[in-house]
């Protein structure tokens, strides 16, 4: 005798009642990107679908998306004027603090995590403070700047915060600024396992984050390293981060499947825009059945271990969940 597997996949209703991984709208965080001004929307040519929007805009974005049934966006702001320190963001009047607070104000149960880092802000590109010697971030320097960062964020109204910068130390320092500073109950998403991968390019055309010279991988992850990147979410972890989180998603679903078996902790990945690009160009050219390879491929997310997707593909995976 053999098994016939068959006999649980012969009818449609019977596949869905042993489905073992399903999606959900809850699921999804849509990454969002602000600029200043009022009535602009450009869209990134890198990524089809992909804007950058003035506040205005936003809301209406908002509006759009919650008709949909997606509640929780991540925000990126990408201001006019930068720095050497990225001084724009560590004011109470920056533009992510302005666009937060017209979020809330139009729509107060939308959940909004903010991005915190300094390439978008700095002139040069790089997630903090350069050491003029050694020609990268200044790791601790760049942890004071950013629990200064957070406490703007926090006080417009963020509903998480999320380092992306991956500073040795940031989940402790923001911890401890947050928690000083009355707000104890204020979560972090930590980007714990961020490798230094070459699937963020359009994210720079978006973002207009990239470094003016040099790159990220004394700070960023080597893409080779299976057992650090364990240990860096682990540690993350023993600082107090909330939740975990694998940056890019689709190459490194061995890592979010190692992370899920070492922690408890609710864990994310970031669909990145790499990801995205190469599914709306191969779906443009007719190459593939674009619907449902996003939808197989976001489901590979879920199956692997992550409880939370950031993707660009949340508004068209809302639709077709119904």
């Amino acid at each position: 005798m053999f098994k016939r597997f068959r006999r649980l996949r012969i009818n449609e209703t019977l596949r869905g009642l042993v489905q073992e991984t399903t999606l959900s709208k809850n699921d999804f965080i849509y990454p969002l990107f602000v600029k200043e001004g009022e009535n602009f929307k450009k869209e990134i040519e890198s990524m089809p679908g992909v804007f950058q929007m003035s506040i205005d805009e936003i809301i209406k974005e908002c509006a759009d998306i919650q008709k949909l049934g997606l509640n929780s966006i991540i925000l990126f702001a990408i201001p006019d004027v930068k720095d050497s320190v990225g001084s724009e963001c560590l004011c109470e009047q920056s533009l992510i603090s302005r666009t937060i607070q017209a979020i809330k104000k139009e729509f107060p149960e939308m959940f909004i995590v903010t991005d915190l880092c300094f390439c978008e802000y700095t002139d040069h590109g790089h997630c903090g403070i350069m050491d003029p010697k050694t020609q990268t971030v200044d790791n601790d320097a760049t942890l004071e700047i950013s629990a200064q960062q957070a406490l703007v964020h926090a006080r417009a109204g963020a509903d998480m915060i999320a380092p992306s910068g991956m500073m040795d130390g940031i989940i402790s320092t923001l911890r401890n600024a947050l928690d000083e500073n009355g707000f104890k109950d204020l979560p972090i998403m930590s980007y714990s396992t961020k490798f230094s991968s070459a699937y963020y390019g359009p994210f720079r055309d978006v973002a207009e984050s990239t470094p003016s010279y040099g790159d990220r991988r004394s700070y960023q992850m080597n893409p080779a390293n299976r057992l650090e990147a364990i240990e860096e979410s682990i540690e993350d972890e023993k600082q107090g981060a909330d939740i975990l989180m694998v940056k890019p998603a689709l190459a490194y679903l061995d890592i979010v499947r190692d992370i899920r078996n070492e922690s408890k902790l609710p864990l994310a990945v970031y669909n990145v825009s790499g990801e995205y690009a190469m599914l709306k160009h191969a779906g443009k050219a007719g190459l593939i059945d674009y619907d449902r390879v996003m939808m197989e491929t976001l489901l590979s997310f879920k199956r692997a271990g992550a409880d939370i997707i950031i993707t660009y593909h949340a508004k068209e995976a809302c639709k077709l969940l119904g």
